[in-house]
């Protein structure tokens, strides 16, 4: 029956297609060519706070000041999201799958459990109001940085909650999600979730299902911010391609894979890639000449993309295949400038006024 299935998905609407750089994904140099603000290693988790940008790497949280940093906080795992509740409170998420409130009068206050279920992998929070939070769950299983297992192992355990910081109730808002990444409230509270392994963007509304408003994203979605106009931005932290999708879709070797091959040689997405000659390579990624083309398949790629009210793409700024700024995290907006953190490539980079040349 399998064999059936095959010959005929296509005839039926079902073989699994790339969406391809096209319209406002076209392809450009812009973030390849952007103004490197810092070098830092694995910078994360751009958001504005108490008046400055803040950005988290490991397990520390630094302020951006002139051409350098400041350290603000440190803790006991790596930072694996932020959120500004007041303009004395961070919100900080560990890769330990804790949430922790640092500085202002509730310092210190920890939450190891949503509802009734135990947080595990702390991806995204956004916050509603000064005592409620929405807090993105990517897995039921993995913690924030094994998403390629998750993604490999073809789970959609992730989940989205409220969270109500003063008494620490949860309150599920949608579950069965494929790694949920990024989350954004807005001021009249709707709630928006960038799914990272279904490559969508879906509206929250209690009582109902998630709704689609943007589809057939060429990447894995990340993190969601506020843009200008009442637009947002989107990070794009990973591409897709077809020797990936044609894995994830062929169980026995994708099994014995992650048996036996070391992760980092997966046939899987990255934030970066080209550093070793084991990782695995497509036909068309071979130099020829010395010569890597900008097109070519790889399991990294570096892609910003804004977004206008209707969460509609307008805008994209592309590291592409033969550059380096590959694992583009998160974007933030300053009023100045829009800044962008490229984890894979350790920097952080200035996107001008967010308009590619």
């Amino acid at each position: 029956m399998r064999l059936l299935d095959r010959i005929l998905d296509p005839f039926r609407g079902r073989a699994i297609t790339i969406p391809p750089y096209d319209g406002a994904f076209k392809p450009n140099t812009a973030l390849e060519e952007a103004p490197v603000r810092l070098e830092h290693e694995a910078p994360d988790n751009l958001l504005f706070w108490a008046g400055r940008p803040v950005f988290s790497a490991g397990n520390f949280v630094h302020a951006l000041e002139g051409g350098g940093t400041r350290e603000l906080a440190r803790f006991d795992a790596p930072v694996s999201a932020l959120a500004a509740l007041t303009d004395e409170t961070l919100v900080v998420a560990l890769e330990s799958g804790r949430i922790v409130l640092h500085d202002g009068a509730s310092e210190g206050r920890t939450f190891d459990r949503l509802g009734s279920e135990p947080l595990v992998s702390p991806t995204a929070i956004a916050v509603l109001d000064a005592t409620t939070i929405v807090v993105a769950q990517g897995s039921a299983r993995h913690a924030p940085s094994d998403w390629v297992v998750d993604l490999m192992e073809k789970r959609a355990t992730g989940s989205v909650w409220k969270l109500d910081i003063s008494s620490g109730a949860g309150t599920l808002l949608a579950r069965d999600l494929a790694w949920p990444s990024g989350v954004h409230a807005g001021p009249d509270g709707t709630i928006h979730v960038s799914e990272a392994f279904a490559h969508r963007l879906v509206r929250l509304e209690a009582g109902k299902r998630p709704a689609p408003v943007l589809t057939r994203i060429p990447g894995y979605a990340g993190r969601l911010s506020a843009a200008r106009d009442g637009g947002f931005w989107l990070a794009v932290f990973a591409p897709r391609n077809r020797l990936i999708e044609f894995v994830l879709q062929e169980d026995r070797f994708r099994r014995d894979m992650l048996e036996t091959v070391e992760r980092q040689n997966w046939i899987a997405p990255a934030l970066s890639s080209g550093s070793s000659f084991l990782e695995p390579l497509q036909c068309g990624a071979v130099r020829t000449m010395g010569v890597h083309k900008p097109w070519a398949p790889s399991r990294s790629y570096g892609l910003a993309v804004r977004l206008d009210a209707g969460l509609q793409p307008v805008q994209s700024f592309h590291s592409r295949s033969d550059g380096t700024r590959h694992g583009l995290t998160s974007v933030l907006e300053t009023g100045d400038s829009v800044l962008a953190t490229v984890t894979g490539a350790g920097l952080i980079v200035d996107l001008g006024k967010g308009e590619p040349q």
